[in-house]
């Protein structure tokens, strides 16, 4: 392999497989990127097993050849390179990678070695709107669970309708449940809903893949992997086989006391409270009387701290309790200037919602704390 390309234009796409391979793994070959270089272009593929990233970038290729090279080490040597051309070229179990007057090589693995990655197989397909889904997942990947005893929440359900798209994703504390209209869109299967959980790493590279681009997302799902290609690249992600809670129950139907705050104030006075709240729990609490609601918190390590928001509310005074990290997920996920509370009582779950969106419906539950 015998090739020049531009610092950037590789810079740019070793960037993306950085969260794709492993820092720490048992298989040596999976911190290595597969490059591929003909024509005029290389096609590159990274893998931990559960997701993969293929990409491509513009090359002057002179000798074709296949080989894989340690992504990391890669990415950072590109990157401390002056803005000029790369020089990559294939040498005895090795690769040079060479620009202006700084010269490298570096050991590569055996070719054969790079495990096989599946491939689309066109059946079940769909173009999604990018915004759209660059929205769902912002709003739905915080509240994945980390625990990785309950497998099935590791994940967010990504619902696909005929007329309708969902993502929803719970740590069984809170739940984040994003809706979006699907214009003139169909699954496969007329009016039947495709259901797929998606991992969390997942997510978090989807994301990154949508931040720049306006095209729309072809969305396919095989037996036990889903594809996403993003401008040309393609996420290739294994399916959760698990069955993920009947989120729908968890959605609570009368709460019947509602408080509007404005979005920047409520932030910045939960900011202010909690940093005098117990810090294994991270409760604050919420004193709702006429007119005002207070945002409390109190550690017998620290002492105490209160904030006074002036609200339209005139129902009965009431206190509930809640993580402190949990209310402020939400309000750092939404972008609108008022949100909503609604509540019941003291012990029932609560429902946040930005006010005023457009083209999206977007649901938060979050359950108060027994302090």
């Amino acid at each position: 392999m015998e090739l020049v390309v531009k610092k950037n234009d590789l810079l740019r796409e070793l960037q993306l497989f950085q969260g794709i391979v492993e820092r720490k793994n048992t298989i040596p070959i999976l911190a290595n990127v597969l490059m591929e270089a003909k024509g005029n272009e290389i096609r590159m593929l990274a893998t931990d097993l559960e997701v993969a990233l293929r990409s491509r970038c513009e090359a002057a290729v002179d000798k074709p050849g296949t080989l894989t090279v340690p992504a990391k080490k890669l990415y950072e040597i590109v990157k401390a390179l002056p803005e000029t051309d790369v020089r990559i070229s294939e040498d005895k179990n090795g690769v040079k990678v060479a620009a202006d007057r700084f010269d490298s090589r570096m050991q590569t693995l055996p070719r054969e070695d790079f495990p096989a990655v599946p491939e689309a197989s066109g059946t079940t397909s769909a173009m999604l709107p990018r915004a759209a889904i660059k929205e769902m997942v912002a709003k739905t990947q915080f509240a994945i669970t980390g625990e990785d005893t309950r497998f099935f929440l590791n994940g967010a359900l990504f619902i696909l309708g005929g007329s309708q798209m969902s993502l929803v994703a719970t740590d069984g504390h809170r739940l984040a449940l994003v809706t979006v209209d699907r214009k003139g869109g169909k699954p496969s299967k007329e009016g039947e809903e495709v259901r797929a959980i998606l991992p969390r790493k997942t997510l978090w590279e989807l994301g990154k893949l949508l931040t720049e681009g306006d095209e729309d997302i072809r969305y396919e799902r095989g037996e036990n992997h889903l594809f996403f290609d993003v401008g040309g690249r393609t996420l290739i992600s294994r399916m959760i086989d698990g069955q993920f809670p009947a989120f729908e129950r968890v959605i609570p139907k009368g709460n019947n006391k509602r408080i509007e705050f404005e979005r920047e104030r409520l932030t910045n006075a939960v900011k202010r409270v909690a940093l005098l709240s117990n810090e294994r729990s991270r409760s604050v609490k919420f004193q709702l009387d006429k007119g005002k609601v207070e945002v409390t918190s109190s550690s017998p390590e620290f002492g105490e701290a209160k904030e006074t928001l002036p609200v339209d509310y005139s129902d009965g005074s009431m206190q509930i309790c809640f993580n402190a990290q949990y209310v402020m997920e939400f309000l750092g996920a939404v972008d609108t200037d008022q949100v909503a509370l609604e509540l019941k009582d003291e012990v029932s779950q609560a429902v946040m919602k930005p006010i005023g969106t457009e083209g999206y419906d977007y649901t938060y539950v979050i359950m108060p704390m027994r302090v």
